[in-house]
């Protein structure tokens, strides 16, 4: 294969890891609506840097982490009216992103690259970038892997039993933030909640334990991936979108099978 399916592959693969480990607490603490906000927070992020003529990425990072800050404020203040305020906060994100990139006359920004991504355009720079957090979200994720089990299952048992549900709660999130980062390259900022969830939700079918879902959750990823990258390069269709049509496909096929035969 050409080289730049293979760095496509690789920077891909990370991805999914990160993904797949991530995913599964997405699925079980219902936070999904966490999810697309930051993920639409990262244009945001994008047209800052690109006023500012610093690096992108250090900008859409600065940017995730603050608002995951924000909802998980938001979320310890239900009065706010949560999903309610995390709409109007991702969406606000997104358009205020889109909106001042159209006042960069001198800089060209190709928008469907950051809603949709462009996977197959990923440099050396990339994926070392990639894999590089992906190692990091991953070692974080097995020492918070505990906590975060016991506050998913009970926030207040949790609590008395003496995890800082705060702290646990705000790694997780900047963890997420991370993710983002250098996932919206992959499947852009539109999709990266789909990446998160389908994966996860098809896991849930057949696992037996947290860590046989999140395992699976990987593996179904990597699936869809490859799927999609196999059918973007068959029929000349973007590449993010095809790999969550194809997530979304084994999430469908799988529903299909009998409970007894899994």
């Amino acid at each position: 294969m050409d080289d730049f399916v293979w760095r496509a592959l690789l920077a891909g693969l990370a991805v999914v890891l990160m993904s797949g480990v991530l995913g599964v607490f997405l699925l079980w603490r219902r936070m999904a609506y966490f999810g697309d906000t930051l993920s639409h927070s990262a244009l945001l992020g994008v047209a800052l840097g690109l006023m500012t003529g610093m690096n992108t990425n250090l900008w859409v990072m600065l940017v995730c982490a603050l608002v995951a800050l924000l909802m998980l404020y938001v979320q310890h203040n239900p009065a706010l009216g949560s999903d309610t305020l995390l709409g109007i906060i991702g969406h606000s994100a997104l358009a205020l992103g889109t909106v001042a990139l159209t006042f960069l006359p001198n800089v060209r920004v190709d928008l469907m690259v950051y809603l949709f991504g462009d996977i197959l355009a990923v440099t050396p720079l990339d994926i070392g970038l990639t894999w590089a957090l992906a190692v990091v979200v991953v070692a974080v994720m097995v020492w918070l892997w505990r906590p975060l089990l016991a506050l998913t299952v009970h926030a207040e048992l949790a609590k008395v039993e003496g995890v800082r549900v705060w702290w646990v709660s705000a790694a997780y999130m900047l963890l997420i933030a991370l993710m983002v980062t250098v996932a919206m390259k992959v499947v852009g900022v539109l999709l990266l909640t789909a990446l998160l969830i389908i994966p996860a939700a098809t896991a849930r079918r057949f696992a037996r334990t947290p860590e046989q879902m999140a395992l699976l959750a990987v593996v179904v990823g990597a699936l869809a991936l490859l799927g999609g990258m196999g059918m973007s390069l068959q029929l000349d269709t973007p590449t993010g979108p095809s790999i969550v049509v194809m997530a979304s496909t084994l999430f469908i096929v799988t529903h299909l099978i009998p409970r007894s035969v899994s």
